[in-house]
């Protein structure tokens, strides 16, 4: 099996569905609300752990309720917590409005995940041992760098989600191996918003670039090579919270088994449309045999 690190956020998601979303100065009515655990960490350790990996969890929680159903959560769905710290004071949040078409917006509060700005005794072993190490950007970069640095030192192969978009120092992007922005975040990066040309302008910084598009799919971009553009299947989404993550979590389990680069896309295309059919980030991420399935169909 696979062995996968996560070094990043968990945050418990408080979710409000509305028909369509408020303006500035504008109220809305909701239809119902919920409480899911998530994070961009959170969830694609979760998705990796559901996709068939060995996953352990770097991170923070608080000393609140929040704190234990998240850390719950992560142990339920098979991912180790030993290296989940526990903090005084509140858990990360994030506050979601999904509207009838899928679409979200979010405002995360850092909590407990704004304190970790460093690793700790342990962090590297434990990330030397991985064959991947996935980022994000929803913990101090000072952190990520170390992660990233550390991984590099140890031959371990580091997978950065650059979210919420921000500047990329070089001292992180050196010591990444493979990029993977959406659109939007891509365009934030190089200026470009055709997402083959943002794909090759990034592979100046990073030997590999996956560019997610939503329901168009996804493009990969390498060195040397002609970018390789792979669609989404169709299905209707009822929710996308967690579909970047999805992706993130089963691409690295199917490029640590060494699957070729169309095959990886493909599954980790259809990991991500099985996650956008259902309610919710974490609780909408399919099992390997539902992968399997999908991408078979």
């Amino acid at each position: 099996m696979t062995d996968i690190v996560v070094l990043g956020s968990t945050n418990m998601d408080l979710v409000a569905y509305v028909a369509k979303p408020p303006q500035r100065g504008e109220t809305v009515t909701g239809r119902e609300f919920r409480t899911v655990p998530g994070g961009k960490g959170a969830n694609q350790a979760i998705a990796a752990a559901h996709a068939g990996a060995n996953v352990s969890m770097i991170g923070a929680v608080g000393n609140d309720a929040f704190g234990s159903r998240l850390r719950s959560t992560l142990e339920h769905s098979g991912v180790d917590t030993d290296h989940l710290r526990t903090v005084e004071g509140p858990s990360g949040t994030a506050h979601i409005v999904v509207d009838d078409e899928g679409g979200n917006a979010i405002v995360v509060v850092p909590g407990a995940n704004g304190t970790v700005d460093h690793l700790v005794p342990g962090d590297e072993a434990l990330i030397a041992s991985a064959d991947a190490l996935l980022l994000q950007l929803e913990i101090p970069l000072a952190a990520v760098v170390a992660g990233a640095q550390a991984a590099r030192a140890h031959g371990v192969r580091t997978v950065l989600t650059p979210a919420p978009a921000q500047h990329l120092p070089p001292e992180l992007l050196d010591t990444t191996d493979l990029l993977v922005p959406n659109e939007h975040e891509a365009t934030i990066l190089t200026g470009r918003i055709d997402p083959r040309e943002a794909a090759l302008a990034l592979l100046d910084s990073v030997p590999e670039v996956v560019v997610t598009l939503g329901a168009s799919g996804c493009l990969y971009a390498t060195r040397g090579a002609e970018p390789l553009t792979v669609p989404a299947p169709h299905v209707t989404a009822v929710d996308s919270t967690g579909a970047g993550d999805t992706f993130v979590g089963a691409l690295a389990v199917a490029f640590g088994e060494e699957r070729p680069v169309r095959e990886a896309l493909t599954w980790a295309a259809a990991a991500a449309a099985l996650s956008v059919q259902r309610w919710g980030a974490s609780a909408s991420m399919p099992y390997r045999s539902e992968i399997d399935k999908q991408h078979a169909s």
